[in-house]
């Protein structure tokens, strides 16, 4: 018997870390997704890794950033063609806060 199935998970306690309120249905539902999952990382410490060195990524990452060169800027009527909305010269969005 693995270590996850001798100790069932403790859904509150992993949903109280991730701040999420679950119903029972829920509950029930994810306790057998992560199960799941801790039994494939269970299954994952079978693979041997000696020898292997430690990565950030698969696949090596270069910077992929352009040359930072002065160019012309847009316009500001260029620059807000496409906004939806626009007052003194600067995109109106929709207020996110509220008071």
């Amino acid at each position: 018997m693995s270590e996850s199935e001798a100790n069932p998970m403790d859904i509150d306690y992993v949903s109280n870390l991730a701040r999420i309120e679950l119903s029972e249905k829920e509950k029930e539902k994810f306790r057998g997704q992560l199960g799941d999952v801790l039994k494939y990382f269970e299954k994952l410490q079978e693979v041997d890794v000696d020898g292997v060195e430690p990565t950030a990524h698969a696949f090596p990452r270069y910077n992929v950033w352009d040359q930072d060169i002065a160019k012309t800027p847009f316009s500001i009527d260029l620059a807000l063609q496409n906004a939806p909305k626009s007052r003194n010269e600067q995109i109106l969005v929709p207020k996110v806060v509220e008071d």
